[in-house]
Protein backbone atom coordinates (compact mmCIF):
# COMPACT_ATOMS: atom_id res chain seq x y z
CA UNK A 1 0.00 0.00 0.00
CA UNK A 2 1.22 3.48 -0.62
CA UNK A 3 1.56 5.70 1.83
CA UNK A 4 0.35 9.51 0.23
CA UNK A 5 2.98 11.70 0.71
CA UNK A 6 2.06 14.67 3.12
CA UNK A 7 3.00 18.16 1.91
CA UNK A 8 5.05 19.96 5.02
CA UNK A 9 3.35 23.82 4.56
CA UNK A 10 6.32 26.24 5.81
CA UNK A 11 4.73 29.90 6.76
CA UNK A 12 6.75 32.31 5.00
CA UNK A 13 6.94 35.40 7.11
CA UNK A 14 5.55 38.57 5.06
CA UNK A 15 8.18 41.01 4.86
CA UNK A 16 5.87 44.56 5.40
CA UNK A 17 7.22 47.32 2.94
CA UNK A 18 8.06 50.05 5.21
CA UNK A 19 6.95 53.42 3.88
CA UNK A 20 9.00 56.44 2.21
CA UNK A 21 10.38 59.15 4.18
CA UNK A 22 8.11 60.84 1.48
CA UNK A 23 4.94 58.74 2.09
CA UNK A 24 5.53 59.48 5.72
CA UNK A 25 5.48 62.98 5.40
CA UNK A 26 2.81 63.01 2.73
CA UNK A 27 0.03 61.06 5.24
CA UNK A 28 1.13 63.62 7.94
CA UNK A 29 0.48 66.49 5.99
CA UNK A 30 -2.80 65.06 4.78
CA UNK A 31 -3.90 64.04 8.59
CA UNK A 32 -3.02 67.53 10.01
CA UNK A 33 -4.80 69.26 6.71
CA UNK A 34 -8.25 67.09 7.45
CA UNK A 35 -7.91 67.26 11.20
CA UNK A 36 -7.90 71.18 10.62
CA UNK A 37 -10.45 71.46 8.33
CA UNK A 38 -12.56 69.51 10.59
CA UNK A 39 -12.32 71.40 13.53
CA UNK A 40 -12.27 74.84 11.77
CA UNK A 41 -15.87 73.85 9.93
CA UNK A 42 -17.32 72.33 13.12
CA UNK A 43 -16.08 73.46 16.17
CA UNK A 44 -14.71 77.00 15.84
CA UNK A 45 -11.92 79.09 13.50
CA UNK A 46 -9.84 81.89 14.01
CA UNK A 47 -10.27 84.93 12.87
CA UNK A 48 -8.14 88.92 12.92
CA UNK A 49 -9.40 92.20 13.05
CA UNK A 50 -8.46 94.46 10.18
CA UNK A 51 -10.23 97.63 11.08
CA UNK A 52 -11.35 99.86 13.65
CA UNK A 53 -15.16 99.59 13.48
CA UNK A 54 -14.98 97.57 16.85
CA UNK A 55 -13.08 100.06 18.56
CA UNK A 56 -12.34 100.09 21.76
CA UNK A 57 -13.88 96.86 22.44
CA UNK A 58 -11.78 94.92 19.88
CA UNK A 59 -8.59 96.34 18.43
CA UNK A 60 -7.01 96.04 15.03
CA UNK A 61 -4.36 93.20 15.08
CA UNK A 62 -6.63 91.02 17.90
CA UNK A 63 -7.00 87.69 16.39
CA UNK A 64 -9.94 85.94 17.86
CA UNK A 65 -11.63 82.38 18.05
CA UNK A 66 -15.21 82.25 17.20
CA UNK A 67 -16.94 79.34 18.48
CA UNK A 68 -19.18 77.80 15.72
CA UNK A 69 -21.10 75.51 18.11
CA UNK A 70 -23.01 78.31 19.82
CA UNK A 71 -25.54 78.84 17.15
CA UNK A 72 -24.71 75.73 15.39
CA UNK A 73 -22.55 74.85 12.70
CA UNK A 74 -23.75 75.60 8.80
CA UNK A 75 -23.52 72.71 6.64
CA UNK A 76 -21.65 73.78 3.04
CA UNK A 77 -23.02 75.19 0.99
CA UNK A 78 -19.88 75.41 -1.45
CA UNK A 79 -18.16 71.99 -1.23
CA UNK A 80 -15.36 72.33 -4.42
CA UNK A 81 -13.12 74.79 -2.51
CA UNK A 82 -9.41 73.91 -1.31
CA UNK A 83 -9.34 73.39 2.36
CA UNK A 84 -8.57 76.05 4.95
CA UNK A 85 -8.77 79.00 2.48
CA UNK A 86 -11.89 81.54 2.30
CA UNK A 87 -12.29 83.21 -1.32
CA UNK A 88 -8.64 83.10 -2.67
CA UNK A 89 -5.52 81.26 -2.56
CA UNK A 90 -2.88 82.57 0.48
CA UNK A 91 -1.83 85.44 -0.93
CA UNK A 92 -2.69 85.60 -4.22
CA UNK A 93 -5.65 86.92 -6.49
CA UNK A 94 -6.82 83.28 -7.79
CA UNK A 95 -10.07 82.26 -6.53
CA UNK A 96 -9.42 79.30 -4.39
CA UNK A 97 -12.79 77.88 -5.09
CA UNK A 98 -15.06 76.50 -8.25
CA UNK A 99 -19.17 77.17 -8.32
CA UNK A 100 -20.00 74.28 -10.13
CA UNK A 101 -21.94 72.49 -7.15
CA UNK A 102 -24.15 74.61 -5.06
CA UNK A 103 -25.58 72.58 -1.99
CA UNK A 104 -28.76 73.26 0.12
CA UNK A 105 -27.25 74.91 3.34
CA UNK A 106 -28.50 73.29 6.73
CA UNK A 107 -27.79 74.78 10.46
CA UNK A 108 -26.64 71.53 13.18
CA UNK A 109 -28.08 72.37 16.11
CA UNK A 110 -26.42 75.17 18.58
CA UNK A 111 -26.22 75.87 21.98
CA UNK A 112 -28.52 79.17 21.83
CA UNK A 113 -29.49 81.55 19.63
CA UNK A 114 -28.19 85.29 18.54
CA UNK A 115 -28.81 87.50 21.21
CA UNK A 116 -28.76 91.21 21.43
CA UNK A 117 -24.99 92.17 23.11
CA UNK A 118 -23.48 89.03 21.08
CA UNK A 119 -20.20 89.91 19.07
CA UNK A 120 -21.65 88.01 15.96
CA UNK A 121 -18.97 86.62 12.65
CA UNK A 122 -20.87 86.80 9.96
CA UNK A 123 -20.71 86.88 5.96
CA UNK A 124 -21.31 90.17 4.32
CA UNK A 125 -25.18 89.67 2.76
CA UNK A 126 -24.70 92.32 -0.05
CA UNK A 127 -22.33 90.10 -1.92
CA UNK A 128 -24.89 88.84 -3.50
CA UNK A 129 -24.60 88.36 -7.27
CA UNK A 130 -27.49 91.36 -7.92
CA UNK A 131 -26.62 93.23 -4.54
CA UNK A 132 -22.75 93.99 -4.80
CA UNK A 133 -22.57 96.64 -6.96
CA UNK A 134 -25.29 98.88 -5.40
CA UNK A 135 -23.27 99.17 -2.26
CA UNK A 136 -19.85 100.36 -3.56
CA UNK A 137 -20.03 103.48 -2.49
CA UNK A 138 -20.19 102.51 1.17
CA UNK A 139 -18.01 99.39 0.46
CA UNK A 140 -15.45 99.54 -2.69
CA UNK A 141 -14.20 96.57 -4.26
CA UNK A 142 -17.58 94.51 -3.70
CA UNK A 143 -17.39 91.23 -5.49
CA UNK A 144 -19.90 88.96 -5.64
CA UNK A 145 -19.48 85.02 -3.87
CA UNK A 146 -21.42 81.80 -2.86
CA UNK A 147 -23.20 82.81 0.83
CA UNK A 148 -20.82 80.64 2.51
CA UNK A 149 -17.58 82.73 1.27
CA UNK A 150 -18.92 86.07 1.69
CA UNK A 151 -16.37 88.20 3.42
CA UNK A 152 -16.63 87.87 6.95
CA UNK A 153 -18.07 90.85 9.32
CA UNK A 154 -17.23 91.15 13.08
CA UNK A 155 -20.13 93.30 14.56
CA UNK A 156 -22.54 93.44 17.30
CA UNK A 157 -25.76 92.34 17.64
CA UNK A 158 -28.08 95.33 18.64
CA UNK A 159 -31.41 93.78 17.67
CA UNK A 160 -32.97 90.19 17.40
CA UNK A 161 -35.39 89.19 14.87
CA UNK A 162 -38.82 90.61 15.90
CA UNK A 163 -37.55 93.56 17.35
CA UNK A 164 -38.04 97.14 17.01
CA UNK A 165 -35.28 99.42 16.93
CA UNK A 166 -34.64 102.84 16.50
CA UNK A 167 -31.64 105.23 16.80
CA UNK A 168 -32.72 108.50 18.57
CA UNK A 169 -29.22 111.05 18.86
CA UNK A 170 -26.69 108.23 18.92
CA UNK A 171 -28.80 106.00 21.57
CA UNK A 172 -29.87 102.84 20.63
CA UNK A 173 -33.62 101.84 21.24
CA UNK A 174 -35.13 98.35 21.23
CA UNK A 175 -39.16 97.65 21.88
CA UNK A 176 -38.94 101.54 23.55
CA UNK A 177 -36.54 100.66 26.11
CA UNK A 178 -33.10 102.21 25.95
CA UNK A 179 -30.32 99.38 25.48
CA UNK A 180 -27.41 99.30 27.56
CA UNK A 181 -23.98 100.53 25.38
CA UNK A 182 -21.08 98.43 25.57
CA UNK A 183 -18.40 99.23 27.75
CA UNK A 184 -15.69 100.26 25.77
CA UNK A 185 -18.21 101.51 22.97
CA UNK A 186 -17.00 104.70 21.01
CA UNK A 187 -18.57 107.97 20.17
CA UNK A 188 -17.39 110.82 18.34
CA UNK A 189 -15.93 113.94 19.82
CA UNK A 190 -14.88 117.55 19.35
CA UNK A 191 -12.26 118.45 21.63
CA UNK A 192 -11.64 122.14 21.54
CA UNK A 193 -7.87 123.35 22.64
CA UNK A 194 -6.54 126.41 23.78
CA UNK A 195 -3.11 125.64 22.27
CA UNK A 196 -1.18 123.35 20.05
CA UNK A 197 -0.85 119.54 21.62
CA UNK A 198 1.57 116.72 21.40
CA UNK A 199 -1.04 114.06 19.50
CA UNK A 200 1.11 111.59 20.41
CA UNK A 201 1.25 111.96 24.33
CA UNK A 202 -1.94 113.18 24.56
CA UNK A 203 -4.02 111.01 22.54
CA UNK A 204 -2.23 107.88 21.65
CA UNK A 205 -1.07 107.62 25.64
CA UNK A 206 -4.77 107.64 26.32
CA UNK A 207 -5.62 104.71 23.94
CA UNK A 208 -6.91 106.97 21.60
CA UNK A 209 -6.13 106.21 17.80
CA UNK A 210 -8.73 108.07 15.41
CA UNK A 211 -7.93 111.58 15.88
CA UNK A 212 -7.40 114.55 12.85
CA UNK A 213 -7.03 118.69 13.85
CA UNK A 214 -9.99 120.83 12.94
CA UNK A 215 -9.95 124.18 12.99
CA UNK A 216 -13.53 125.52 11.92
CA UNK A 217 -17.13 124.76 13.06
CA UNK A 218 -17.82 121.16 13.09
CA UNK A 219 -21.52 121.97 13.06
CA UNK A 220 -23.66 125.63 13.59
CA UNK A 221 -25.55 124.14 16.57
CA UNK A 222 -22.08 123.20 18.63
CA UNK A 223 -20.31 126.26 18.64
CA UNK A 224 -21.01 130.29 17.65
CA UNK A 225 -17.90 130.53 16.90
CA UNK A 226 -14.61 129.13 14.88
CA UNK A 227 -12.37 126.81 17.67
CA UNK A 228 -9.29 125.37 17.26
CA UNK A 229 -9.42 121.62 17.88
CA UNK A 230 -9.63 117.59 17.21
CA UNK A 231 -12.09 115.53 16.04
CA UNK A 232 -11.62 112.06 18.20
CA UNK A 233 -13.23 108.63 18.27
CA UNK A 234 -13.39 107.60 21.95
CA UNK A 235 -14.74 105.98 24.43
CA UNK A 236 -16.86 107.67 27.17
CA UNK A 237 -14.21 107.63 30.23
CA UNK A 238 -11.61 108.80 27.55
CA UNK A 239 -13.45 111.68 26.93
CA UNK A 240 -14.06 112.52 30.62
CA UNK A 241 -10.23 112.03 31.14
CA UNK A 242 -9.34 114.48 28.33
CA UNK A 243 -11.71 117.08 29.46
CA UNK A 244 -9.93 117.28 33.02
CA UNK A 245 -6.69 118.72 31.03
CA UNK A 246 -6.00 122.39 31.72
CA UNK A 247 -5.34 123.23 27.64
CA UNK A 248 -8.78 121.65 26.89
CA UNK A 249 -11.76 124.47 26.85
CA UNK A 250 -14.45 121.89 26.43
CA UNK A 251 -15.23 118.35 25.08
CA UNK A 252 -18.52 118.05 23.08
CA UNK A 253 -19.72 114.29 21.78
CA UNK A 254 -21.23 114.98 17.82
CA UNK A 255 -24.40 113.74 17.13
CA UNK A 256 -26.06 114.36 13.77
CA UNK A 257 -29.30 116.10 14.05
CA UNK A 258 -32.89 114.35 13.48
CA UNK A 259 -34.13 114.95 10.31
CA UNK A 260 -30.87 115.42 8.85
CA UNK A 261 -30.75 112.96 5.74
CA UNK A 262 -27.25 111.34 5.37
CA UNK A 263 -26.38 109.61 1.80
CA UNK A 264 -25.80 105.83 1.28
CA UNK A 265 -28.11 104.70 4.32
CA UNK A 266 -30.25 101.54 4.00
CA UNK A 267 -32.77 101.90 2.67
CA UNK A 268 -31.97 104.39 -0.46
CA UNK A 269 -35.45 106.50 -0.04
CA UNK A 270 -36.81 109.52 -0.13
CA UNK A 271 -39.36 109.33 1.79
CA UNK A 272 -36.81 108.50 5.04
CA UNK A 273 -34.56 111.09 6.59
CA UNK A 274 -32.40 109.12 8.39
CA UNK A 275 -29.18 109.52 9.73
CA UNK A 276 -26.15 107.25 11.85
CA UNK A 277 -27.31 108.65 14.66
CA UNK A 278 -31.64 108.95 14.15
CA UNK A 279 -32.29 106.13 12.47
CA UNK A 280 -35.75 103.89 12.22
CA UNK A 281 -38.09 103.00 14.04
CA UNK A 282 -37.49 99.15 11.63
CA UNK A 283 -39.26 96.23 12.74
CA UNK A 284 -36.58 93.90 12.25
CA UNK A 285 -38.29 90.56 9.89
CA UNK A 286 -38.96 87.00 11.85
CA UNK A 287 -39.32 83.83 10.58
CA UNK A 288 -43.21 83.17 10.02
CA UNK A 289 -44.40 87.11 10.66
CA UNK A 290 -46.16 88.79 8.07
CA UNK A 291 -45.90 91.93 7.34
CA UNK A 292 -48.38 94.14 5.04
CA UNK A 293 -46.55 96.26 2.11
CA UNK A 294 -46.61 99.48 1.26
CA UNK A 295 -44.53 101.96 -0.30
CA UNK A 296 -43.12 102.84 2.79
CA UNK A 297 -41.73 99.38 3.76
CA UNK A 298 -41.22 97.70 0.65
CA UNK A 299 -38.25 99.64 0.47
CA UNK A 300 -37.38 98.47 3.52
CA UNK A 301 -38.10 94.74 3.13
CA UNK A 302 -38.12 94.74 -0.67
CA UNK A 303 -34.06 93.37 -1.24
CA UNK A 304 -34.48 90.98 1.43
CA UNK A 305 -37.54 88.69 0.19
CA UNK A 306 -36.15 89.24 -3.37
CA UNK A 307 -32.30 88.23 -2.60
CA UNK A 308 -32.36 86.24 0.96
CA UNK A 309 -35.68 84.10 0.91
CA UNK A 310 -35.36 82.01 -2.03
CA UNK A 311 -38.04 83.29 -3.88
CA UNK A 312 -37.96 83.16 -7.42
CA UNK A 313 -39.69 85.91 -9.89
CA UNK A 314 -39.62 88.63 -8.18
CA UNK A 315 -39.24 92.56 -9.04
CA UNK A 316 -39.07 95.65 -7.11
CA UNK A 317 -40.67 98.47 -9.13
CA UNK A 318 -42.18 101.80 -8.40
CA UNK A 319 -42.54 101.06 -4.52
CA UNK A 320 -44.02 97.76 -5.33
CA UNK A 321 -43.08 94.35 -5.10
CA UNK A 322 -44.54 91.87 -7.73
CA UNK A 323 -44.18 88.54 -7.95
CA UNK A 324 -45.22 86.55 -11.51
CA UNK A 325 -46.37 89.83 -12.28
CA UNK A 326 -48.84 90.10 -9.27
CA UNK A 327 -48.61 92.27 -6.72
CA UNK A 328 -47.55 91.24 -3.45
CA UNK A 329 -49.39 93.12 -0.40
CA UNK A 330 -48.14 90.95 2.42
CA UNK A 331 -45.43 88.83 2.82
CA UNK A 332 -44.87 85.82 5.24
CA UNK A 333 -40.91 85.67 6.23
CA UNK A 334 -38.82 82.49 5.51
CA UNK A 335 -36.13 82.82 8.09
CA UNK A 336 -34.98 85.36 11.29
CA UNK A 337 -32.73 88.31 10.67
CA UNK A 338 -30.43 90.65 12.68
CA UNK A 339 -29.12 94.64 13.01
CA UNK A 340 -26.14 94.76 13.54
CA UNK A 341 -23.64 97.50 14.87
CA UNK A 342 -19.81 98.08 15.16
CA UNK A 343 -18.75 99.48 18.39
CA UNK A 344 -17.50 102.24 16.92
CA UNK A 345 -20.31 103.77 16.31
CA UNK A 346 -19.02 107.00 13.54
CA UNK A 347 -16.93 104.45 12.09
CA UNK A 348 -18.50 101.63 11.26
CA UNK A 349 -20.31 100.38 7.81
CA UNK A 350 -23.02 98.28 9.27
CA UNK A 351 -26.52 97.56 9.20
CA UNK A 352 -27.59 101.05 9.24
CA UNK A 353 -25.62 100.80 5.51
CA UNK A 354 -26.37 97.65 4.17
CA UNK A 355 -29.24 96.25 6.17
CA UNK A 356 -30.32 93.10 7.89
CA UNK A 357 -28.17 89.99 8.35
CA UNK A 358 -30.09 86.25 7.68
CA UNK A 359 -29.88 83.79 9.93
CA UNK A 360 -28.21 81.79 7.25
CA UNK A 361 -24.78 83.99 6.90
CA UNK A 362 -23.90 83.83 10.63
CA UNK A 363 -21.06 82.14 11.01
CA UNK A 364 -20.30 82.31 14.93
CA UNK A 365 -19.79 83.70 18.03
CA UNK A 366 -16.24 85.81 18.96
CA UNK A 367 -15.73 84.10 22.16
CA UNK A 368 -12.37 85.27 22.95
CA UNK A 369 -8.82 86.95 21.83
CA UNK A 370 -6.11 84.75 21.98
CA UNK A 371 -3.09 87.09 20.62
CA UNK A 372 -3.23 91.11 20.03
CA UNK A 373 -0.43 92.45 18.04
CA UNK A 374 -0.47 96.41 17.61
CA UNK A 375 0.45 97.12 14.10
CA UNK A 376 2.29 100.43 15.03
CA UNK A 377 5.51 99.98 17.37
CA UNK A 378 8.79 98.09 16.00
CA UNK A 379 9.95 95.31 17.31
CA UNK A 380 7.74 92.17 18.19
CA UNK A 381 7.81 92.01 22.13
CA UNK A 382 6.81 95.52 22.21
CA UNK A 383 4.47 95.27 19.17
CA UNK A 384 2.31 92.44 21.90
CA UNK A 385 -0.52 93.63 23.82
CA UNK A 386 0.12 91.40 26.88
CA UNK A 387 -3.17 92.68 28.75
CA UNK A 388 -5.48 91.40 26.33
CA UNK A 389 -4.22 87.40 25.59
CA UNK A 390 -6.93 85.32 26.10
CA UNK A 391 -9.82 88.02 26.95
CA UNK A 392 -12.91 87.48 27.21
CA UNK A 393 -15.20 89.29 24.65
CA UNK A 394 -17.93 91.15 25.87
Amino acid sequence: MITPVQKEVVNVPQISKKKSAIREWFDSVLFAVIAATLIRWFFFEAFVIPSSSMEHTLLVGDYLFVSKLHYGTRTPATPLQIPLTHQKIWNTEIPSFLDWIALPQFRLPGFSEVKRGDVVVFNLPVEHPDLYKNYEAVLPNLKPYPVDLRTNYIKRCVAEAGDRLEIKSGQVYVNGVKSTDPSDMQNEYFIAVKTAINETNIFKKNGITEFSPYTETYDDTLTANDETGYIVKATAEMALKLKGYDFVKHVDKLVLGKGMRESHLYPNSDLLNWNKDNYGPVLIPKKGMTVKLTTGNAALYGEVIRNYEGNENLILKEGKIFQNRKELNSYTFKQDYYFMMGDNRHNSADSRYWGFVPKDHIVGKAVFVWMSIDPDPAGFISKIRWDRLFSIIK
